[in-house]
């Protein structure tokens, strides 16, 4: 059996094992039971009701939290023409075309977090699928990378866009914030993203759709939280 640290086990003691908190009290606690030495992410996870083996509730997207990530986000965008240029004066960290796809095959060149593309690009980035796609970094039309709105991209990302996919059981993981926002910040950014994904269900989802919703910070403890986002 894995040995959990002093800190761990400190802070699992002011968590109710099955006490279901309001979220204002979920978003307090989640700072108080943070036990990195750093400033720890705040992720949180919802678990649907939903069967990801149908095509209509395989759930991905993207949400612009409101008061951001807490984290300073690299952009890369693969253009050409005007639209390298929009990229450009939107803020992208990296813009170009071949000469950048070139880099990321020949010189394993991965120092961006988020990558943009014009549908035009897109047979070029084919190739490059086996080694994007693990690391989470292949532009998609649904989560906003893959579009001809390249600065709008680019000012959303840099604004604080997270991206979310269901897995394989139905649970969607996200990031709300840092441990360091206040707690008005963090509840800002719940209720933003738990609003983002009650739009949307799917409309053959039947019964009830949110099974549960849990916050945490790294290497913390998770809390549960009131599902009550729509009342």
């Amino acid at each position: 059996m894995k040995k959990r640290s002093k800190k761990y086990t400190e802070a699992m003691s002011k968590v109710e094992r099955n006490k279901v908190y309001p979220k204002e009290e979920a978003v307090k606690l989640v700072k108080e039971t943070s036990t990195s030495s750093f400033d720890g992410t705040v992720e949180i996870a919802m678990r649907l009701n939903i069967d990801t083996k149908k095509a209509d509730q395989q759930l991905r997207g993207a949400i612009v939290l409101p008061k951001g990530t807490g984290k300073s986000t690299k952009v890369l965008v693969i253009a050409k023409g005007e639209k390298a240029n929009q990229a450009k004066e939107a803020g992208a960290d990296y813009v170009g075309d071949v000469d950048m796809l070139e880099k990321i095959e020949k010189e394993n060149w991965f120092d961006f977090d988020t990558m943009i593309a014009t549908p035009d690009m897109m047979p070029l980035l084919g190739k490059l699928g086996r080694v994007l796609g693990p690391k989470g970094l292949m532009p998609n039309p649904k989560t906003g990378t893959v579009t001809l709105d390249v600065a709008k991209a680019v000012e959303e990302v840099k604004a604080g866009r997270v991206e979310y996919r269901a897995d394989s059981f139905g649970i969607i993981h996200g990031v709300i914030g840092k441990v360091s926002f206040s707690d008005e910040d963090l509840l800002e950014n719940l209720n933003a993203f738990v609003a983002a994904i009650l739009r949307v269900k799917p409309a053959t989802v039947k019964g009830e759709y949110v099974k549960s919703i849990a916050i945490s910070s790294t290497m913390g403890p998770g809390i549960k939280v009131e599902n009550n986002f729509d009342k």
